[in-house]
């Protein structure tokens, strides 16, 4: 099959494939070099979908790029603007991102992601005496979340990029003025918001270290994705939850911060991100290196709301950064704001990432779109 080249800036390892998206119409039955070589797989029914969704909604354009539990990344395919090195911003994409530096510190043993925080946590001490990590991670944690009002002004400090996020965690768990809105732990659901803030400072309270250099340690040099950071944008580049107009691709925009947004302040390129995923795909191991404990991996990808009668906004279940369908489907994703999806397939022992710089309800339309046909050139034999 003639394949277009790819623009990834890797090197395929011996299990890795870089077959990249075909072109509509090409030829599938060419035979490989050798016998044993990976089955390329076509996607040649995906690509009209994305460039008439793009031309119909007038954006800048869109990346896709799809991997495999075992062959690594199978294809690849970006449109107008977009590259293989474009950084974009990825808003609530971040969140499974996030999660596995505090499992990570967990299968560490720096944290008991079911203990109280107070019981190690000096900051944490005499409030809020039942929260642990697993419920600030599962956004159940009784904090008020993103909804109904995204700039609850007793956790405002959250946007503020010259804040501290030891400050901001201390201020938002000792203040009085939510008292009338916290709920008790594990009785309520509520996305996002200043708890995600709170876990990003208890890994830096536990570990002794700022939240770039747990990104370092536990993404950046194992998984070689160079690309990736942590900033907080909000107050700064604007554009509430449309992406920021101003924003393309030029990191130096971003400030420096000592209260990276935890839930949404992370910005990647498309290759860079498609590892993170074949991280959790292959039990959280990046080549030769066991990032995350696979039981661990496991349970970041288990919907733990539906433990204590929980129900999402979405249908769907929750897990530690994850969304989880309740159905047979077995697939699990981290949307965000700005129009990023990424999903696994947990069944399928594949996913993808699709990235665009809009909004969530166009990134979730095009995701709907792309579902099934990138499971019928995945199941296919090619």
């Amino acid at each position: 099959m003639t394949a277009t080249p790819t623009r990834s800036r890797r090197t395929a390892a011996a299990l890795v494939v870089l077959a990249t998206f075909a072109a509509a119409g090409c030829s599938a039955d060419e035979p490989a070099d050798v016998d044993d070589a990976p089955v390329a797989h076509d996607f040649s029914a995906v690509r009209p979908i994305v460039e008439e969704f793009v031309a119909e909604h007038d954006l800048d354009g869109a990346g896709l790029v799809v991997v495999d539990e075992d062959e690594g990344i199978v294809g690849e395919e970006y449109f107008g603007e977009f590259a293989a090195d474009r950084v974009s911003l990825v808003a609530s994409a971040s969140k499974m991102v996030t999660a596995g530096v505090l499992v990570r510190l967990a299968d560490q043993g720096l944290l008991d992601l079911d203990q109280p925080i107070a019981e190690y946590v000096d900051w944490a001490a005499g409030q809020n005496p039942e929260v642990t990590v697993a419920q600030l991670l599962s956004s159940s944690s009784g904090f008020v979340g993103l909804l109904p009002d995204a700039t609850y002004a007793p956790y405002i400090c959250q946007f503020v990029p010259t804040a501290e996020i030891e400050d901001c965690a201390t201020t938002a768990w000792t203040t009085p003025d939510d008292d009338a809105d916290i709920a008790a732990p594990d009785t309520e659901f509520r996305y996002g918001g200043v708890q995600w803030q709170i876990a990003g400072a208890v890994a830096e309270t536990v570990s002794g270290r700022p939240w770039s250099q747990l990104i370092q340690e536990t993404y950046v040099e194992p998984c070689g994705v160079g690309s990736m950071g942590y900033s907080n944008h909000w107050a700064v580049l604007g554009g509430g939850f449309d992406y920021p107009a101003g924003f393309d691709g030029d990191t130096s925009l971003l400030p420096e911060t000592e209260n990276p947004h935890m839930e949404g302040g992370m910005y990647i390129d498309p290759v860079d991100y498609a590892e993170l995923l074949l991280m959790h795909l292959r039990g959280g191991r990046c080549g030769d290196t066991q990032v995350l404990e696979p039981e661990s991996v496991e349970r970041m990808h288990t919907d733990r709301i539906e433990a204590y009668g929980g129900e999402t906004f979405t249908g769907t279940g929750y897990g530690l950064g994850w969304w989880v369908e309740r159905d047979d489907s077995r697939r699990i994703t981290d949307p965000g704001a700005y129009g990023a999806v990424p999903w696994l397939d947990l069944d399928g022992g594949f996913g993808a990432y699709l990235v665009l710089e809009a909004d969530a309800t166009l990134g979730a339309e095009l995701a709907g779109q792309l579902y099934d046909p990138v499971e019928s050139a995945m199941a296919a034999d090619g």
